[in-house]
């Protein structure tokens, strides 16, 4: 797959070089409108599963958890922190890398993003405990593909998902010890 911005320069560029000028400013809008739709694909999925999440708290509190469960202000918190991260890192790879890689780090961060919100849709929204573990362990892969992805090409981009990986893997193992004391 090929990203607009390459098809764009490689199309494109040869007949700007004769009129340069308002290639840089091009580059930037583009760069500009990524970070900008990155920015806004984080904050709906940050939203969208705090809407489902905030339906499902009275389901929530009423069930067995273990004793280490963290507050909700905790998990808030730390989900805030990942959303950032996240974000930072999508927009770092896609003003760094281009071409097949970004496509298929798009793709990942999208596909991430959709089991991000599905999760919280299937625990709290379904109450899918089964369902949600499993969810769970997809949402670990997505992010460890990607930190796989991004390594060799933007590592920062990569080093700024590990904090998701560990609290997903946290929240994949917390998942489990609900489905498995309530089934």
């Amino acid at each position: 797959m090929e990203s607009l911005l390459m098809w764009y320069s490689r199309r494109m560029a040869p007949d700007m070089r004769h009129h340069d000028c308002n290639a840089p400013l091009l580059h930037s809008t583009f760069m500009l409108f990524g970070s900008v739709l990155i920015i806004l694909v984080t904050v709906l999925t940050a939203v969208l599963g705090g809407m489902v999440t905030q339906k499902g708290l009275p389901w929530y509190r009423h069930i067995k958890k273990p004793s280490w469960t963290p507050p909700g202000s905790t998990i808030g918190i730390v989900w805030s922190v990942i959303y950032t991260l996240s974000a930072f890192s999508a927009i770092i790879a896609y003003n760094t890398i281009a071409g097949d890689v970004l496509a298929w780090v798009l793709i990942v961060f999208l596909i991430n993003a959709m089991l991000n919100a599905g999760w919280s849709a299937l625990f709290f929204g379904f109450r899918l405990k089964g369902a949600a573990l499993i969810g769970a362990v997809l949402l670990e892969i997505s992010v460890l593909v990607l930190i796989w992805l991004l390594w060799p090409v933007a590592p920062l981009a990569a080093v700024l998902l590990v904090p998701y990986a560990l609290w997903v893997c946290f929240a994949t193992y917390l998942t489990y010890k609900v489905w498995y004391m309530n089934r």
